[in-house]
């Protein structure tokens, strides 16, 4: 047997309750396991640890596996009456049987030498307030993400001097600004309404002297060149009443070189109040020399204008809860994103959480996070982080033709292996973002754009398109990726066609219940390696299946089942880049 491809702990992803009545249990073997038993019951059933009890425990087999590239995942959901567990392994290959404990693996021989130990796993006990509980709307939720200057500029009012007259294309700048704000996206509530979205992500609103915001001066004020706090909240009411949720990006891992703590720190140095609000290994500042990149202070990715804060500090902890609180309180949001989540002190974020959840216990807390995300998805600190993992797997099959769709399968199940089953019904699923190339400007076709979409909306999670998504706007990389919103044109009614496909894709993740769903696998029916299939399957005797052709070449399907989206498929012939949506009853 593979010993170094087997492995499980008694935490974490391997080992956790979905609920108080279900433990979900997993482990990874290599392929030359075939079957793999738990054997499991209650610690103290046979009496007290180190009483000289002889534990027995009951022998389940684990019935369900997903395929990784050199593993299988394995899981089983188990009901303990008395909430703990301890249990041990059974691997069977081809022509050998081993028992994995927690110390390692035995034999058969091993196992029944009399008073050898047997290290067992243990999950002690499943604490309510240990599980890990997610906001249920959000998995209902389809994002859409708007960067605000670039989106309509409806309030001439309050532009300020250097605005620049409306682009309907052409690459941007940050130094730009176009003098889009809040009343904008008011103004087109009923539009995002139409195209089926719930859910809106907001990049900063806070007063900043950047177009992108995320230099911030005053996390109480919102910018003037927005609009104001009374726009605002009645932008978030008359969103609620289409339910639609609207969610804010806090930007607690650094501030703008002009808030006031940091100002002050500049001007007195040791002397300011605030001198451990920031992470500083040396003053006076040499900005000439580049401050922050020769370690005077630490900062955002070396620049001088992003000094980092320090969430270690009990007063800067407070200072951004209470930012929080605000925004909740008088502005009713829905959800707060946590820019650059993963610098932020643990000891905040559990913090963070802890207030939050008292005032509005359905509050969304997301962390933005681009790798494995696991020690901040524990249940104590965010409830999903933005599914980067995932936004790269789809790019690359789609890049790399010399994929093929069993490598497809395995960067699929990777991405959903990696954390708890009610942590991934409310990742915040993307292609692309304000901090990416666009999807349009990634694809070498406008059918492969249309094929990751569809993907992106058949997957477990909240799926979130950026704005100009739904008419397939180009965008390089950051900034380029956030041009102005082509408003004439599409009034004109000269996007109407891809709009109509986004709105299908919407209108069936919203009404298809099986598409939200975490229960999926890969029949891998054809024999064409660039065809993806994937079969969501549901608790009675239906199906929806997804084939999506990405080959070079047409392909027979059997005509049945109900369609429900179809691209290239006539007659029984999926064309190459096509898309076959269809619920089946088996």
């Amino acid at each position: 047997m593979d010993f170094n491809a087997v492995y499980h702990r008694a935490n974490d992803n391997f080992c956790y309750p979905l609920d108080k009545e279900r433990l979900i249990i997993n482990i990874k073997t290599g392929y030359d396991v075939k079957y793999v038993n738990i054997v499991q019951g209650d610690p103290f059933k046979e009496g007290i640890l180190g009483g000289g009890e002889t534990w027995t425990g009951e022998i389940l087999n684990i019935p369900f596996k997903k395929r990784l590239k050199n593993q299988i995942w394995w899981t089983t959901t188990l009901e303990p009456q008395f909430k703990r567990l301890k249990y041990y392994f059974e691997l069977q290959t081809e022509d050998e049987l081993w028992y994995y404990f927690e110390d390692g693996f035995v034999s058969q021989r091993q196992l029944n030498m009399e008073g050898r130990s047997r290290q067992c796993f243990v999950f002690p006990w499943m604490n309510p307030s240990d599980i890990p509980v997610v906001p249920q709307w959000v998995n209902d939720t389809v994002w859409y993400q708007i960067f605000p200057d670039r989106f309509y500029n409806a309030d001439a009012s309050i532009n300020p001097s250097y605005v620049l007259p409306w682009r309907n294309k052409g690459k941007v700048s940050n130094e730009e600004f176009y003098g889009g704000d809040l009343q904008g996206i008011k103004e087109k509530l009923n539009y995002l309404q139409e195209l089926g979205i719930s859910g809106i992500y907001l990049t900063p609103i806070n007063e900043s002297p950047s177009s992108h915001k995320y230099d911030t001066t005053d996390y109480f004020k919102i910018d003037s060149h927005f609009g104001s706090e009374e726009t605002f909240q009645s932008l978030v009411q008359e969103a609620h009443q289409r339910n639609i949720k609207v969610m804010l990006d806090g930007v607690f891992n650094h501030c703008g070189s002009k808030f006031e703590p940091w100002l002050d720190v500049v001007e007195k140095g040791p002397d300011s109040e605030y001198w451990e609000w920031f992470l500083i290994e040396e003053w006076p500042f040499d900005f000439s020399k580049g401050a922050a990149r020769n370690k005077q202070y630490y900062s955002f990715a070396f620049c001088d204008q992003m000094p980092k804060l320090n969430t270690n500090n009990p007063k800067v902890r407070d200072y951004f809860i209470q930012v929080c609180e605000t925004w909740i309180k008088k502005y009713d949001v829905d959800g707060i994103r946590l820019d650059v989540a993963n610098e932020l002190s643990h000891t905040f974020c559990k913090e963070l959480r802890k207030e939050l959840k008292k005032i509005k216990p359905d509050v969304y807390i997301l962390g933005e996070i681009w790798h494995d995300a696991m020690p901040w998805l524990r249940g104590d600190e965010f409830d999903g982080v933005m599914n980067y993992p995932l936004a790269e797997s789809i790019k690359d099959f789609w890049i790399d033709k010399s994929l093929s769709k069993e490598d497809f399968e395995f960067m699929i199940n990777r991405c959903y292996t990696g954390y708890m089953q009610q942590t991934n019904d409310v990742l915040f699923n993307l292609l692309d973002s304000h901090d990416t190339k666009r999807l349009r400007s990634e694809v070498h076709s406008i059918d492969e754009f249309y094929q990751q979409l569809a993907t992106l909306f058949i997957m477990p999670g909240s799926p979130c398109i950026f704005y100009g998504t739904e008419i397939a706007m180009e965008g390089g990389h950051d900034p380029d990726c956030r041009r102005c919103m082509p408003w004439e044109e599409i009034e004109q009614g000269i996007y109407d066609e891809s709009i109509e496909i986004l709105k299908q894709l919407i209108c069936l993740r919203q009404q298809e219940p099986l598409l939200k769903s975490r229960n999926f696998h890969f029949p891998n029916f054809y024999e064409n390696p660039r065809v993806i299939e994937i079969s969501k399957l549901g608790w009675i005797d239906n199906a929806v299946d997804i084939i999506m052709n990405c080959s070079e070449e047409e392909i027979s399907i059997e005509e049945e089942g109900e369609i429900l989206f179809h691209r290239h498929f006539s007659e029984g012939i999926l064309g190459k880049n096509g898309i076959l949506i269809r619920k089946d009853i088996r």
